[in-house]
């Protein structure tokens, strides 16, 4: 019988892919059709019927009929006729699979689809790729907008490119809320930054990035942008629907960025709230213009330079302008750039609700802009001072700061930073760096204001060890303590790059149960993008 059957159907004539996907009615066609239908169906299932280990039986009816052919093309064309008949069968096997697996899902998934909708949308991008491939009631899921409203698209390496983009944004449309891109650094801060601080600031945005253009040069030079100029194009598209709504918008080492393509992106999203942007090549005056041309709503800004020390374009019409258009702003960093201390003086002073304030690694600032700054509009309301590794802050100016909050000033200060890894500079020289000082007053600080949480990082030169304990601080809980380092820890004595150099020129230029089991389905079938 297997011989028989076998032969029959080798001998069928081939059936169009239409027909196998779908059989028709039968009392659409004619009895014959019906009749031949019902022979291939009784046919399959003598064929599915033979014992469990058919392999031998299989391999002797092939080899007979082959056998049975006088003619060598006729043997090789029963051959091939064989192999595609096998190809045929498995193809149809695996859809069958396939389609058992997601009636069962449908069945067994006990959320209806709003709910499995809304617990997809707080997955990160990468698990709801994941979750979209695993089966076809997941994927329909999670093709719903709502699942792709906060995109996270940065990865330690680069392999996100246009297309992928693209397609992630047009998934979003309106619903898009928050969009991450570009390479981050491996490790969260490098030696010598700033380190990421949270604070709980009523009606702010101030958490500090957690990531820095120092970290990714290690590896700079060795790795080619997949992203370019024009990853941010789909954010104008539909009219630029997929940007209107937009709330933050965080960028990380998309080196090929140049400032057209970004104040391209700026303008096609006037809800942005929240603005990130490290080891970009652009340009901080035409960013900010960008910013006060289109982002009226923005709160927090935190821009990182690319180049420390040699991006000098800031002017004080576009610190203007940036007060007038931007009254919303709470947090302002702005790290590495050459800024002077009368443009500073325009922002903080300008801004009301400004709370949180970062100019680390920031050259040409003197700390004179904080002068008469805590008993005014603007300076009294900050909350949050860092100054870490400003090249030029001066020691007096920092003694005039902590002389005016032990007279009352800056009344919300919770915390300051004033770190520096090659010391403060003198009053008359600033090449002469300053370890240790008798003109600021430290120990008052901590008992007249012991809700500021004061940061002085120096070099093992200083002498603070002698009168203070350096393991008193906790940046988590902001405690009223100082801490002063001074052994040789690597902070101070990497040789690694740093955000500064001391040259000559440095500051001038440069187990259950089967029915509750979600099945995997074959990717073949479905519409996913892997991160």
């Amino acid at each position: 019988m297997a011989t028989t059957d076998t032969f029959l159907l080798l001998h069928q004539p081939p059936s169009s892919p239409s027909s196998m996907a779908k059989r028709p009615c039968p009392s659409q066609n004619p009895p014959t059709t019906h009749n031949h239908l019902n022979h291939i169906d009784n046919l399959l299932h003598s064929f599915l019927s033979l014992s469990d280990s058919p392999s031998l039986s299989l391999h002797l009816s092939l080899h007979n009929l082959i056998d049975s052919f006088p003619s060598d093309s006729d043997q090789t064309a029963l051959i091939d006729r064989a192999l595609k008949m096998g190809s045929m069968l498995l193809e149809a096997a695996k859809h069958s699979s396939r389609k058992r697996a997601s009636n069962h899902n449908s069945l067994t998934w006990p959320l209806p689809p709003d709910l499995t909708i809304k617990v997809f949308s707080m997955l990160d991008t990468q698990s709801l790729c994941y979750a979209s491939a695993t089966c076809s009631l997941f994927n329909k899921c999670a093709k719903d907008s709502l699942c792709y409203s906060n995109l996270d698209l940065t990865t330690l390496v680069p392999k996100v490119n246009n297309s992928v983009v693209s397609t992630m944004i047009h998934r979003a449309g309106k619903a898009l809320r928050s969009l991450k891109l570009g390479v981050i650094p491996g490790s969260a801060t490098s030696h010598g930054s700033c380190p990421p601080l949270a604070h709980n600031i009523s009606n702010a945005i101030v958490e500090a990035s957690k990531f820095s253009w120092n970290d990714k040069r290690s590896r700079q030079g060795r790795e080619s942008p997949i992203l370019t100029r024009s990853c941010l194009s789909p954010l104008s598209m539909d009219g630029g629907a997929p940007g209107a709504l937009l709330r933050k918008l965080y960028l990380y080492n998309i080196e090929r960025m140049d400032n057209a393509s970004l104040s391209g992106a700026l303008s096609a999203c006037p809800s942005l709230l929240d603005l990130e942007i490290v080891g970009l090549h652009v340009e901080l005056r035409l960013t900010l213009m960008s910013v006060s041309a289109h982002c009226h709503l923005i709160e927090r800004l935190f821009f990182e330079s690319s180049k420390t020390g040699r991006d000098d374009s800031l002017k004080t019409q576009t610190c203007l302008e940036l007060v007038d258009n931007c009254p919303h702003l709470s947090s302002l960093s702005l790290r590495g750039f050459k800024l002077h201390d009368y443009k500073v003086r325009v922002l903080v002073k300008g801004l009301q609700k400004l709370k949180y304030v970062d100019f680390s690694t920031s050259y040409s600032i003197t700390g004179s802009f904080l002068r008469n700054l805590g008993d005014c509009n603007g300076g009294n309301s900050l909350q949050v001072l860092i100054l870490r590794d400003c090249m030029h802050l001066k020691e007096v100016e920092i003694g005039r700061l902590l002389a005016a909050i032990l007279a009352g000033d800056f009344k919300l200060l919770a915390h300051l930073d004033i770190s520096n890894r090659e010391g403060l500079a003198s009053e008359g020289d600033w090449y002469h760096r300053c370890y240790k000082s008798s003109i600021m007053p430290l120990k008052q600080i901590l008992e007249t204001r012991p809700d500021i949480c004061l940061v002085a990082d120096y070099p093992s030169e200083g002498s603070y060890i002698d009168s203070f304990d350096t393991d008193c601080i906790s940046e988590q809980s902001l405690p009223s303590q100082l801490s002063f380092h001074t052994s040789d820890e690597s902070i101070f004595l990497s040789t690694s790059e740093s955000s500064y150099n001391t040259d000559q020129g440095s500051g001038n230029e440069d187990g259950q149960d089967a029915s509750h089991v979600i099945y995997e389905e074959s990717s073949d079938e479905i519409d996913f993008l892997p991160l």
